[in-house]
């Protein structure tokens, strides 16, 4: 199933961006939300929607929406097969997807759902394969199926393998398209969006100007680094790649630690796009802390082989040789990243190989299309994840909440860390948000 906006679509949609990246400051809110990513971005709709009565103010660092791990993102639209049947995170990408997929057909975002293989290609995965489809039975993932080698040839002709499974709930869509429509909901039920707004403190108002009772009302001060200052009854944050410094300023631990990691992906020349017609991923090793390589589908029509995972010498380097000293240091002197590296130091290694030497990462992508060869590919974009480390080295795989110190505190709420596949589930994600918004505060 295809959705394709028409050129009429795309440009009231872009008259709309322009407007939603405008500075407009008022000075006073109800409550300020912190990152324009797509979290962030989903979050203030939904509170917005809820309580029209209040005003909110939404505040991002950079000139644009949506630029950082919302726009450099594979684009698909999970279906829950990978969690534990139960947990959070599967019941918000199960939801997460359905809603996506209602908000697309609603808003007429062009998004395909070209399904998805899993595919076992050796023996010893089958099992795993098995246990995978258990999980997604138990997670309500829907029409998930376990196919056969003829089953795979049938749905990619050109992939190989014993076995697979087979989701075609799965999906494709432009992530930052989605959440800058987000963003369009939220301007247009009254928002503000402060582009530009580095966020370097939160505190309370010391005092009111003599007759004002201003400092009552809103007592919270968010100040960015060029001495502006928005007042606010409560805060929220949503910051991604800096959610853990952010909370700090507040007076809130600094852990989980956020650890950048880079994903370096490889594009199909476009002679070659006929090799593959949907997702393609592997069945993953449970003795590793990430993925795999996979082959995912774009909208545009191209197709992202990868991504690998090294660690990244700065929290929003997306090229090889991007350093920033305060983040490398952050990273290297943090106890959980050094047990994560010593745990895992050979698969390590061999990330950082296929990513400095693509014919060895074209050689893991042959396993499932063995017609691909090293002139087939080409070096493509790079995305950094923001992976929440514990000081024990173990991946934070749920979503953490922290609120400040103090008279802060009370008013103050960190999403510290929101796990992939936070895109897919970012609707179900932003409903649960608002709930803990509206326990939390006194709206």
């Amino acid at each position: 199933m295809i959705r394709i906006l028409s050129g009429a679509s795309f440009k009231a949609a872009g008259g709309l961006l322009k407007d939603i990246q405008s500075r407009q400051l008022h000075g006073t809110f109800d409550i300020a939300v912190v990152g324009a990513g797509i979290v962030g971005l989903a979050t203030a709709r939904e509170l917005i929607l809820r309580h029209p009565s209040l005003s909110f103010v939404l505040l991002e660092k950079e000139k644009e929406l949506s630029l950082h791990q919302s726009g450099h993102n594979s684009g698909v639209i999970h279906s829950g097969i990978y969690y534990t049947p139960g947990s959070l995170k599967a019941r918000l990408c199960v939801r997460g997807a359905t809603l996506a997929y209602e908000y697309c057909e609603k808003k007429g975002l062009p998004y395909k759902r070209c399904g998805k293989l899993i595919v076992a290609v050796e023996q010893e995965e089958i099992p795993r394969l098995k246990a995978l489809y258990e999980r997604g039975m138990k997670n309500n993932v829907r029409d998930l199926t376990i196919v056969d080698g003829k089953g795979i040839r049938d749905r990619e002709p050109y992939c190989r393998g014993i076995m697979a499974l087979d989701s075609p709930y799965t999906g494709i869509v432009d992530w930052r398209m989605v959440a800058l429509s987000y963003g369009t909901d939220f301007k247009e039920a009254g928002g503000t969006v402060v582009t530009e707004y580095e966020v370097n403190d939160i505190s309370m108002i010391k005092e009111s100007s003599a007759g004002s009772t201003e400092g009552m009302k809103y007592p919270l001060a968010v100040r960015d680094n060029k001495g502006n200052e928005v007042r606010c009854r409560y805060v929220l944050t949503c910051g991604g790649l800096y959610s853990d410094r952010l909370s700090q300023i507040s007076g809130c631990s600094r852990e989980p630690r956020i650890v950048p990691f880079r994903g370096d992906y490889l594009v199909l020349k476009p002679e070659k796009n006929y090799l593959v017609k949907g997702n393609i991923y592997p069945v993953p090793d449970p003795r590793f802390p990430f993925l795999g390589v996979h082959f995912t589908p774009r909208m545009d029509g191209s197709i992202w082989l990868g991504p690998n995972a090294v660690l990244a010498f700065k929290r929003e380097g997306y090229k090889v040789y991007d350093f920033n000293a305060q983040d490398f240091a952050d990273a290297l002197l943090f106890r959980g990243l050094q047990k994560l590296i010593m745990r895992n130091i050979t698969y390590g290694v061999g990330e950082m190989y296929r990513g400095l030497f693509i014919g060895a990462q074209v050689k893991n992508l042959q396993k499932y299309i063995p017609e691909l060869s090293l002139s087939d590919v080409i070096r493509g974009p790079t995305g950094v994840r923001a992976q929440a480390l514990d000081r024990d080295g173990n991946l934070v795989d749920d979503f953490v909440f922290d609120g400040g110190v103090g008279d802060v505190g009370s008013r103050v709420l960190h999403v510290r860390n929101a796990p992939s596949p936070a895109a897919t589930s970012s609707l179900a994600i932003a409903e649960m948000i608002a709930d803990e918004v509206e326990n939390r505060f006194t709206l």
